[in-house]
């Protein structure tokens, strides 16, 4: 083979190697292309179902506080207040306002355009102010979730009658309103402070929210702490033995076991033997617990390896015993890192739902909880919950449960690196 032919067949070796290389490129690229682009649409998807629940539909009524209604005896204590039909006061007022109409089912028609909420509303007023009794005031009130589903556009008007769940004369009532500007978007401020509820505008992430904040503060007071202790004890003064061997590997493992299993282990532990209540924050916390721990326990020990060990040997150089190195020197320089890793466990724990369902946290909990031993449940099975529900209501507030409990994730994980990145050290 002549020196020219060995070139040739190398030149053409090489330029198959760099075709495969950039095919291999290309193709990673385009892999994490398609990845970016299907992210990119699933979210642009949830806030598309999902940016309206922000705003809830208003109606403005001239209600009469009717004293005959309201207290007939005179009493206007909150428990006798409680008693009135306000329920009259609303349907009144839509009467008021549409005197054409007539008949019981065109009534219930348009009674139905309000909301339940309303009721409440008129009620909390007057207990707040009692001079309210007698007088007409204009008031904007809850709308029913068929109409903030109209105004929104969520319901296609094109579309025949019996195909929507609004029919054409409840649209030429919503019309009228809108022309005599008594329709209008309001912040929908229920979504963040009520609990849940049968009917979609009344409800909100309040009492999940709550239910998650008591959850994470059980997790951080325990799961912390002992992941703490655990990884020094395992990473400083354990001795290398098949005991610490086993108890690594168990901890490995432990990090890789699917979350409900953590459920399982809760509800024969926590609630069956030592019968705590079912949909508490505490019971949830502490499956939390068990199932952050080896997440804590894992960025612990690798925190604490990056200590260099001149820090070691400097401080035992100059006199310090084991316990004051290590608690002095190495714990100070490694929890940075822990507290990242207890950061990236608690946002863990905050989208988890399926060991929340096995204790009970999927009940349907109206209440918000004023404590850790209240029932409660929490974001993720709360937007569990919703998404089961048919109404177009449910899905929009799916949508933005999902788009509030990503944003504490993110706020989460941003923390975590701006932890890491603030208190890291070059070695």
């Amino acid at each position: 083979m002549t020196p020219l032919n060995a070139m040739e067949r190398v030149n053409a070796s090489l330029k198959r190697r760099y075709a495969a290389e950039r095919r291999f490129r290309l193709l990673g690229a385009a892999a994490v292309s398609a990845g970016l682009l299907f992210v990119a649409l699933l979210f642009i998807s949830i806030f598309l179902n999902g940016y309206t629940a922000f705003g809830q539909t208003h109606i403005a009524l001239d209600v009469h506080f009717d004293p005959a209604i309201i207290a007939p005896s005179g009493d206007v204590a909150p428990e006798a207040l409680a008693r009135a039909d306000f329920a009259a006061l609303v349907k009144a007022a839509l009467r008021e306002e549409f005197p054409e109409v007539s008949g019981r089912r065109d009534k219930r028609a348009l009674y139905g355009m309000m909301s339940t909420g309303a009721t409440f509303d008129l009620l909390h007023m007057v207990q707040d102010d009692p001079s309210l009794i007698g007088t007409t005031q204009r008031l904007w009130l809850v709308a029913d979730d068929d109409v903030d589903m109209l105004v929104k556009g969520h319901i296609n008007r094109d579309a025949p009658q019996e195909d929507r769940r609004v029919n054409d004369q409840m649209i030429a009532w919503v019309d009228k309103l809108e022309a005599e500007g008594k329709v209008e978007r309001k912040f929908n401020t229920a979504f963040f402070t009520n609990g849940d509820s049968r009917e979609p505008e009344l409800a909100g992430i309040g009492g999940a929210a709550a239910g998650s904040f008591y959850m994470l503060l059980v997790t951080l007071a325990l799961s912390f702490p002992i992941g703490v202790a655990a990884a020094v004890y395992l990473e400083e003064f354990a001795p290398t033995n098949k005991w610490t061997d086993l108890i690594e590997v168990n901890i490995n493992n432990l990090a890789a076991v699917p979350s409900i299993v953590f459920g399982l282990l809760g509800l024969a532990v926590f609630i069956n033997f030592f019968e705590l209540p079912r949909s508490a924050p505490l019971v949830g916390g502490l499956v939390l617990t068990l199932m952050t721990l080896p997440t804590i326990i894992i960025a612990g020990r690798a925190a604490l390896k990056s200590v260099p060990p001149s820090i070691r040997e400097a401080a035992l150089g100059v006199g310090a015993s084991k316990t004051q190195v290590v608690f002095h020197h190495v714990l100070p320089l490694a929890m940075p890192g822990m507290l990242t890793g207890a950061i990236i466990g608690m946002a863990q724990a905050l989208g988890e739902s399926a060991p929340l369902l096995m204790i009970g946290m999927v009940a349907f909990i109206v209440d918000i909880p004023g404590g850790p031993m209240d029932p409660a449940t929490a974001l993720p099975v709360q937007i569990f919950l919703w998404a089961d529900s048919p109404e177009r209501g449910f899905v929009e507030r799916t949508s933005a449960a999902i788009m509030v409990l990503l944003a504490f994730l993110i706020t989460m994980n941003a923390l975590a690196v701006f932890l890491r990145k603030k208190f890291e050290r070059r070695w």
